[in-house]
Order: C-alpha cells, then structure tokens, then sequence
C-alpha cells in the first residue's frame, strides 16, 4: 500500500466565526492534512507536541490511521497554540497570539519507514527544515510544498533552494503573486516551473482551486455549501484529499489522475468548512466522500451535444 509522509504542525487552535467558538481545539497543518490524506493512505506524521498534548487526541488520530512514530513529544514544554478571529468574510484571519512553544524547536527526523514512503508533503514549516526532511527521504516519487507570506518575505533565498528540489507547490494566490512578484497568474505560473516545480496548485478558497502544469490549466469551483462555519485548516485539508487520491492511483503522473485529485481536495476542504476545526473530518465517512464527489462531478459536468449539433447549421449559413 502507498503511503505519504507529511512534516508540519500539530496545533492547539482557538477560533472565534460570527457562527460560534472553540477556546481550544486540535488543529495544525500537519493534522488537517493527515486526516484528509488518511482517508486514501496509510500518513506518517512528522511533527512534536508538548506535555499539554492529550492522550485523547492522540487516540482520535490514531483511530484514523495515521502514524505517530514520527510524532515527538517534549515533557517539558506545551504545543504549538495560536488564536485567531474570523469577520462575516471568512478570507479575513485576524491572528490573536502565536506561541510556538515546542514548536520553535523542532527538528524533524524522519523513521525508517516514512524515508521510504513514494510521497511527501512539506507543510508550512522554516524553509530549511523543509529541505532537511527532504534531504532524509530515501527516493520519493512525488514532492509537493507549502508556505507563507512569513517565509516569502523573511527567507526568500533558502525557500528558492527549497523550492528547486519540490515537484510541486500547493499555495494560495496570494502567495503565488508574491513569490514571483508577476500579477497575472498565468505568467506567475510560468515563472514558479522556472524554480523547478513542474506543476503549481492555487488555493482559491470558497472561489475553488486552479492548476498549471505539463498539460495546461485546469480549475475546479467552490461548492456551494448551507453552513460554512470555520475556514480554519481548509488549505491543508485540500492538500491531503489531493496527494491521498494522487498516492492510490496506478499512475499518478498521468493528467486524468491530478485531475480528479483536484476534485478530493476540493471535497474534503469543502467538509472541513462545516464545523470548527477538525471536528467535522473526525466525525467524516467514506460514503460521505462518495456522494460528495458525485456532487462535484455533477457541478462541473455538461454536454457538448447541442453546440456540435448547432456549429454546421450556423456554419451552412454563414456561407450563403
């Protein structure tokens, strides 16, 4: 069976929406990803938590499958926090406290089983330490990379370096811009596969994901959804339901199968909205998922039967 590896954070978050609050929920890159992924592969996690981090929690991810030999723990310090405030547009974050905790600390190392694993998603973490877990892999089929404005505008050469060794980049448009400094994002595309990625993954929030790559663009709309509560994590979530997809497939390098895995991201990002945190992941089916993606295929789905029947008539007169 395939399997990914993904280095990041595992978080403690507190969130405040217009629809309600949580002082203190599981969360991180890291987490979300895994969930999502853990729906496809077999996920090895690669992160640290302090003592603060609970038995109960670690039970929920373990109950998912997800693989914690890679998950250190510091007796002596607490896990990564951060508070943030949502406003009625769900795009405007107001972060409230950071505390890095452990976090400011760490120093992943992979186990001999995630070296092997084909696939290896590199989340939001310091450019370096990216590259470093990079450099421990044994011969990974697929690399794909996340960052920030933060690692953009404060380390910028070290996650070029990075960026050069990764097969693609999963980030939002607005990083996009600023990472290449190009506006028009299909020429900011053309310049991120001159940094050596071969394909580039934009995060469009509610407005849906879009893709560049070996054979063109490809895009996928936000579903309409009743309740959207909490964004918070989405952008990772879509991640895992992308690679988790892209790591089952016989073939994941054929054009078909990045874009239906466009699609299981777009489905689990769009569940992971429903409920603050990774509460809704947790409680998550694979019929679920199922349906979901029926849904998707029937939102973007049309015929082009009528205009093949109306070009001749329309071409017939025309040359009267």
């Amino acid at each position: 069976m395939s399997s990914i590896v993904v280095v990041g954070s595992v978080a403690y978050d507190a969130v405040e929406t217009p629809f309600g609050s949580r002082e203190r929920m599981l969360g991180g890159a890291a987490t979300h990803f895994s969930l999502a992924a853990g729906f496809f592969v077999g996920v090895h996690l690669i992160g640290v938590v302090g003592r603060d981090f609970s038995e109960q929690d670690e039970a929920l991810l373990r109950a998912r499958g997800i693989n914690l030999e890679g998950l250190e723990r510091v007796a002596g310090g607490d896990t990564f926090f951060w508070k943030a405030r949502y406003g009625y547009d769900l795009n405007d974050c107001r972060t409230l406290d950071t505390r890095l905790n452990v976090f400011s600390e760490f120093d992943p190392k992979l186990t001999a089983g995630a070296r092997m694993a084909p696939f290896l998603f590199l989340a939001n973490i310091r450019p370096d330490l990216q590259l470093a877990v990079l450099r421990q892999m044994d011969a990974p089929r697929l690399v794909a990379l996340d960052t920030m404005n933060y690692w953009i505008e404060g380390s910028k050469s070290q996650l070029l370096e990075t960026i050069a060794h990764v097969d693609m980049l999963i980030i939002n448009d607005a990083e996009v811009r600023q990472l290449t400094g190009e506006p028009n994002l299909l020429r900011a595309s053309r310049a991120i596969f001159e940094m050596g990625p071969q394909r580039l993954v934009i995060k469009r929030g509610e407005y849906g994901a879009a893709m560049f790559g070996p054979a063109g663009f490809f895009a996928v709309p936000g579903l309409p959804l009743d309740a959207v509560v909490d964004p918070t994590g989405a952008g990772d979530t879509f991640a895992g339901g992308f690679l988790g997809y892209l790591a089952t497939t016989a073939n994941g390098s054929d054009e078909s199968s990045f874009r239906r895995a466009m699609i299981y991201g777009s489905v689990m990002a769009s569940f992971n909205v429903e409920a603050f945190g990774c509460e809704r992941l947790l409680t998550l089916q694979r019929e679920d998922v199922r349906q979901r993606f029926r849904e998707f295929k029937d939102l973007v789905h049309f015929e082009l039967e009528e205009i093949d029947r109306l070009i001749p008539r329309y071409v017939e007169e025309f040359a009267r």
